[in-house]
């Protein structure tokens, strides 16, 4: 699928956290706008971002160019005002999306991190590629709080295939959040949305995780289900004869599940709070 690239200036790269950030985080950092991964249920296309766009969401991507640059203007004046920084990166796109294996721009931020610290960073991302950049992400754990939290919706790679088709596959993911957590980083699972799996996942997760976060598409896509309805999720769902996982209660059927096999510390749900902080 051809990606449409741009490369932009923008204004500022701290946005005030609101919504399901709010409780937790005071920031959100989106290193890009646009995601190539295209996930089909992903709640962004439904937002103003994707709504005044021609192009459809998946097959452009903007490049903020002075993003590390930005970065460290804005936290210098807020640590001027005695702020608390407090980062979900990312909230709107992946950081480790395909263009940053040639931009390296997520990685620019994080040495600038280094410099001009947060207080907290939570990184959130789908892709492998976040493993090239755990040399710095050793050294950031030393001055703030870091966790690392690894989408992975499903341990079944045809349920991937019908909802993220261009996501990296669920065993490159679990090899990276094994290799995150071995490195001694605070490493998360976030199955977020909730996607049929096999009875086997948990047994996937054991050993490589600190914890574990569920989220479903009737509560985290910001409107409590309707950009889902709107996005067509149900018909999705019920077209591959997948209906019994798009009930409201899957999270609380998902949550029971999961605590069968890990302590129940370890697992958070949406429903109940906002992103655990490490």
């Amino acid at each position: 699928m051809p990606i449409e690239m741009k490369d932009i200036i923008s204004k500022k790269i701290l946005n005030e956290a609101k919504g399901y950030l709010d409780i937790g985080y005071t920031h959100s950092l989106n290193p890009y706008s646009g995601c190539a991964f295209s996930c089909r249920y992903c709640y962004v296309r439904e937002m103003p971002i994707q709504k005044f766009k021609d192009t459809p969401w998946g097959e452009w991507v903007e490049i903020k160019t002075n993003a590390a640059e930005n970065y460290q203007n804005e936290v210098i004046k807020l640590r001027q005002k005695n702020k608390p920084i407090k980062i979900f990166m990312s909230s709107a796109t992946d950081p480790y999306q395909p263009i940053e294996r040639k931009a390296a721009l997520t990685r620019r931020i994080l040495e600038a991190m280094l410099e001009t610290p947060p207080d907290l960073l939570q990184i959130q991302t789908r892709s492998p590629l976040i493993t090239r950049d755990l040399d710095l992400i050793l050294k950031l754990k030393k001055t703030c709080d870091v966790l690392v939290s690894m989408t992975i919706e499903t341990d079944r790679e045809d349920i991937k295939q019908i909802f993220s088709p261009y996501a990296p596959g669920i065993k490159l993911r679990l090899r990276a959040l094994r290799e995150i957590y071995e490195s001694g980083i605070a490493a998360q699972a976030s199955i977020s949305p909730v996607l049929p799996f096999t009875p086997d996942f948990p047994k996937l997760l054991n050993g490589i995780v600190d914890r574990i976060w569920i989220d479903t598409l009737n509560i985290g896509d910001g409107s409590m289900g309707k950009r889902s309805m709107r996005l067509g999720m149900p018909e999705l769902f019920a077209a591959y004869g997948l209906s019994d996982w798009y009930r409201g209660d899957i999270h609380a059927r998902v949550e029971k599940y999961f605590k069968k096999s890990f302590p129940h510390a370890m697992i958070n749900v949406s429903k109940n709070e906002a992103f655990p902080k490490p």
